[in-house]
């Protein structure tokens, strides 16, 4: 459970951290977040060697950037709905496009549709460029 107080401190200060320390899966992961200069949320999960999955590539570990997704995108919807409640994982399905460079990794989440029980979230990661994403995901989460 986030709460309204650490939410609407957050969105007035821009530092999301006392949100994401309430989120313990994305506080282990160091999930950023700030706003863009549009106000949107914007993700970040900063380079760290423990993310990284293949030591001869070097690449980013697939599941620290499907935890990432998942997690971004649950942030995204208590910051849109502004909701003390965090929704619960319905399915996800993740695309894995390219090799995950030992860097930050980026995000942003775009909710496709939200009913009264159900919402649908697009989330995208890249690296350096943001037209070339890394990974594609997609989720349904149940809401309260």
């Amino acid at each position: 459970m986030v709460q309204l107080e650490s939410l609407q401190a957050a969105k007035e200060s821009g530092n999301y951290d006392d949100v994401i320390e309430q989120i313990p899966y994305a506080k282990l992961l160091g999930v950023v977040m700030r706003e863009d200069g549009e106000g949107q949320p914007i993700f970040e999960l900063p380079f760290s060697d423990h993310n990284i999955g293949n030591v001869h590539l070097p690449a980013l570990h697939g599941g620290a950037i499907g935890g990432f997704l998942e997690n971004a995108a649950l942030l995204h919807l208590v910051w849109a709905r502004e909701s003390n409640e965090v929704p619960r994982t319905i399915d996800f399905a993740l695309d894995f496009l390219r090799s995950g460079k030992p860097q930050s990794l980026y995000a942003r989440c775009d909710i496709t549709k939200q009913g009264k029980r159900v919402a649908n979230v697009r989330m995208t990661a890249w690296q350096e460029d943001e037209r070339k994403p890394i990974a594609v995901a997609r989720a349904h989460f149940l809401l309260s």
